[in-house]
């Protein structure tokens, strides 16, 4: 009895190990992005001369995207939007007709 006991207990242990090495790679990516973004920001003020663009898309499913933009590639997010609202429209419909097959 003491022998399973102590496996069990190894096997949390580990998995504290795992979960904190997860942790830390998340918490990793949202520094690293961080950074990244403040470095733009600062060459965009150093260096300047450059045209900007933002945009936006709000995606609520089962409802079409909301799309919010400005500047010259506002064309390429409607677009984008778009395509994403038709293959979640596909990928629904084919999910839900395999999932009524296996059902009956």
């Amino acid at each position: 009895m003491r022998v399973a006991d102590e496996k069990s207990q190894e096997t949390a242990e580990e998995g504290v190990t795992v979960s904190s090495r997860l942790f830390l790679f998340l918490v990793l990516g949202f520094v690293l992005v961080f950074v990244g973004i403040i470095v733009l920001l600062i060459a965009a003020v150093l260096y300047g001369g450059g045209s900007a663009s933002a945009g936006a898309v709000i995606f609520i499913w089962p409802f079409f995207p909301i799309v919010i933009g400005a500047g010259s590639d506002v064309t390429l997010i409607v677009l984008f939007s778009i395509i994403l609202a038709v293959l979640g429209v596909v990928v629904f419909l084919v999910i839900n007709r395999r999932l009524r097959r296996y059902r009956d």
